[in-house]
């Protein structure tokens, strides 16, 4: 009965030692097995047997790629500023055997190393340099840090300054100098803005008084053109009103003389006609010796009979 307890003992703790023997190792994981305490594989993603008593598991390793804080550190710029810098490191493990070997803690020497890669980057420049080159300091600290690293397996992707914290009395003194800037900006675009104002304000007087004399000359161009309109109107009326004139006394002639009316008759309406002609403006008048003739038989004629009537 003892035998068979014993043996069933036994039967258990050879399953219990096969059992741990299987090893499953799942994905982004990496296991570096020893043999006798000597290094004998990494294990990779899938099913793996390891020999009982002999060989082990040292170090299960996170191939992921991981991210450290670390804690802020007191560094000097070349112009002699004392502050405080705290940095973000981006790293992967690519070679779980020299990251086991390597180096006895990967994480604190990664932390010396970027505090001292910090301040000899920080050392070079001045405070302004500092707080105005982050993107040049993440770059030459990640230059620096990743080629001090391969030999420990390590792969660093980036390095990030977190932040920047300058001394008390240097932060008052750039929050007056932003603060100084800030009023000389304000002020330069008042400035500004008032001197595109005026300027404004001269365009359109300037403008104002163009369209003033435009309009002016516009008008006197019309009114011109008006009084010339007007003249010729006139003008064409009197022409026209002489005409007419010429045209009805020609009527009245062509109307006697159709009529049958004698030389005498014309003579006269033609005497009118030199009357109408004269027209009380003209100092001389021309008349046909015929014409003097008839003239001067009317005249004899109109004195004759003025004296009869003064006879009555």
């Amino acid at each position: 009965m003892l035998g068979a307890i014993v043996g069933i003992i036994l039967l258990i703790f050879v399953v219990l030692i096969l059992i741990s023997c299987v090893k499953v190792v799942p994905q982004s994981k990496a296991l570096v097995v020893e043999r006798l305490g000597a290094y004998q594989a990494t294990w990779g993603v899938g099913l793996h047997f390891k020999i009982p008593f002999i060989e082990r598991v040292a170090r299960r390793v996170d191939l992921k790629e991981q991210v450290v804080d670390f804690a802020p550190q007191p560094v000097i710029t070349k112009d002699n500023v004392t502050m405080r810098i705290d940095t973000v490191v981006f790293y992967q493990i690519t070679d779980p055997k020299l990251f086991c070997y390597g180096v006895a803690n990967p994480i604190m020497a990664i932390e010396n190393l970027t505090a001292t890669t910090l301040r000899n980057i920080i050392g070079d420049l001045e405070l302004d340099q500092t707080l105005t080159s982050r993107e040049t300091i993440n770059t030459k600290m990640r230059a620096t840090l990743d080629v001090a690293t391969d030999p420990w397996g390590i792969k660093v992707k980036r390095v990030e300054l977190k932040n920047i914290i300058p001394p008390a009395a240097i932060q008052d003194a750039m929050e007056k100098q932003m603060k100084a800037e800030r009023e000389r900006r304000e002020a330069i675009l008042r400035a500004e803005g008032e001197k595109k104002s005026s300027i404004l304000v001269a365009e359109g007087k300037k403008e104002s008084v163009i369209l003033d004399a435009e309009a002016a000359k516009q008008a006197a161009i019309l009114r011109a053109e008006a009084e010339k309109e007007a003249t010729i109107r006139e003008a064409e009326g009197q022409a026209e009103a002489i005409l007419k004139v010429q045209q009805a006394n020609a009527d009245g002639i062509r109307f006697l003389k159709e009529a049958g009316a004698d030389q005498s008759v014309l003579t006269i309406k033609s005497l009118e006609a030199f009357e109408k002609a004269a027209d009380g403006k003209a100092t001389k008048i021309i008349i046909p010796s015929e014409i003097q003739g008839i003239a001067g038989l009317v005249k004899s004629l109109t004195e004759v009979a003025a004296a009869d009537e003064e006879q009555k």
